[in-house]
């Protein structure tokens, strides 16, 4: 089927009667993996949308709808949910992960004896893998082998995918022709997606982003303004820079969409739970209540600790990120985070 007969119209999605081009499993059933299983039934694909959680499952099935993590957004009659990971993948055409980078690995090691053989894997989740600190495409390497492999990143909420607003992603993978397949699958009127081939860059963006978010909610929640969160998101990228280029990516990738994109807006807007737990430690909440109340996982904790083992072995100074550590792990308050931060020594703003 030519791209132009699948894909959502202006007027809404395909016909239910029209053969659909594309059988996708969707591995994750949070928030994004509903609102991407959304755009690709809108663009004409069949989504088994696979979680971990039976009862989970049984409610999307009896309500038709995600009202835990995306409420408000019927499930269209080509989204099968399932708890059954083996009846997600049988016959998918494209495999889509989403979920927390702490169960990449996990379900990854459940995925292998049952995918495809030659079947691509690609994943919209932002992280390191917790236990070595690894970016996500070497940890597939080690359990899946010999595939393509590729990665949906850049700045989107899943409400706002769900409801249709204009969204621009990044897609980069092993290999050009896989990357845009990946782009084709998820393109839509609203929906853009760009390829890229630093797999390395689009990844450390994704993730890094959320360590900064943290530190700029903090501030913000401390009340030190408009011009501090621009310095945080400004430095921030600066390290995030550094980073990825110690890790082999390129400079210009952070950029776009995965890398300066992101960080501003999951530094800016209270749909980031990152940011809304950056604003409860202001507050002097404790993070596990924080994240307890915010219901879904918050990626920044678990990035937090990956990216200062990273920075220490590699020996990259970031600075924002070790007083993001350094309160959610070693019990210094936002408030002689923010001391330390600003006792530092000056220094040239173009000194690596």
């Amino acid at each position: 089927m030519a791209a132009s007969q699948r894909r959502r119209t202006e007027a809404g999605p395909l016909d239910e009667d029209q053969v659909r081009s594309e059988r996708i499993a969707i591995v994750g059933a949070g928030s994004w993996g509903t609102a991407l299983g959304l755009l690709l039934c809108g663009n004409g694909h069949e989504v088994r949308l696979w979680g971990h959680d039976p009862t989970h499952i049984a409610d999307l099935l009896a309500a038709r709808e995600n009202r835990a993590f995306l409420p408000g957004f019927p499930l269209p009659a080509s989204m099968l949910p399932t708890a059954d990971l083996a009846a997600a993948l049988h016959d998918a055409t494209a495999v889509l992960v989403v979920v927390p980078s702490q169960f990449f690995a996990l379900v990854l090691r459940q995925m292998a004896p049952v995918l495809a053989p030659g079947l691509g894997v690609a994943w919209a989740t932002k992280g390191f893998d917790p236990d070595s600190g690894r970016l996500l495409h070497e940890v597939a390497g080690d359990i899946l082998g010999s595939r393509d492999v590729g990665i949906l990143s850049g700045p989107s909420f899943a409400g706002e995918v769900a409801r249709g607003l204009p969204t621009a992603v990044t897609v980069a993978a092993s290999a050009p022709g896989f990357a845009e397949r990946l782009a084709e699958l998820v393109r839509g009127p609203r929906f853009r997606a760009y390829t890229h081939d630093d797999i390395i860059g689009v990844q450390v963006g994704g993730a890094a982003k959320n360590v900064i978010a943290i530190a700029t909610g903090i501030a913000d929640g401390l009340g030190f303004g408009a011009n501090t969160r621009a310095a945080l998101i400004t430095r921030g990228l600066a390290e995030v820079i550094r980073l990825g280029e110690a890790l082999g990516a390129r400079r210009e990738t952070f950029m776009g969409l995965a890398g300066l994109g992101d960080l501003v807006l999951t530094c800016t807007d209270n749909q980031s739970r990152n940011r809304r737990l950056g604003l409860a430690l202001a507050a002097g909440r404790p993070a596990q209540d924080a994240m307890a109340e915010i219901g879904q996982e918050v990626e920044g904790v678990v990035t937090a600790r990956a990216v200062h083992a990273m920075a220490a072995r590699l020996g990259v100074e970031m600075p924002i990120s070790t007083e993001v550590h350094a309160v959610l792990y070693a019990g210094t308050t936002p408030a002689e985070a923010t001391q330390h931060l600003l006792e530092r020594a000056g220094r040239s703003e173009l000194d690596e």
